[in-house]
């Protein structure tokens, strides 16, 4: 698995020692509104979250990052791509820590990955699939470039569709 700078970040792989950081960022209930069934998750699903996005690498060739901010070695958040069995296309995801928001760190994980993704890792045809209310991640789907393609019923409730070019 490839490891990627920015200018601030360092996207790399998920280690057991993350876990305490990436299960409070998943705990968190504003963070976790929009993803999955709209609420937190526990310690044991975090640790499984961690082990599904280093499968993803093992099993499709690319996945998501662990995003650490490069200025004091913090875990973020995540980036990067998700295509289990069943999803209606490969995904460019995202999801940060509460006090990571606002401060352009997404945006700059999400184009390196993309960017890593096609030059790199074959990645072709991409989607970003965000709840409607999720205005932030509609901002930033917008921002690197993707444009609304559908709205579809996903996970039992609706999502809107962006298509990155």
């Amino acid at each position: 698995m490839p490891e990627l700078f920015t200018p601030r970040l360092r996207l790399r792989a998920f280690s057991p020692g993350d876990l305490d950081s990436w299960a409070a960022i998943v705990g968190d209930p504003e963070v976790m509104r929009f993803i999955g069934s709209g609420g937190p998750v526990d310690r044991d699903v975090a640790w499984r979250q961690m082990a599904f996005h280093l499968g993803e690498w093992a099993l499709r060739g690319r996945g998501c990052w662990a995003v650490e901010r490069r200025a004091d070695g913090a875990l973020i958040g995540r980036a990067g791509f998700l295509q289990p069995e069943g999803w209606p296309g490969e995904e460019v995801a995202w999801l940060f820590a509460r006090p990571a928001w606002g401060q352009g760190y997404a945006t700059e994980a999400v184009r390196a990955a993309i960017a890593h993704g096609r030059r790199w890792l074959g990645a072709g045809s991409l989607i970003s699939l965000i709840r409607p209310d999720n205005a932030p991640s509609i901002r930033l789907a917008e921002r690197v470039g993707a444009h609304f393609e559908r709205e579809i019923d996903f996970l039992g409730s609706a999502a809107r569709q962006y298509r990155h070019p």
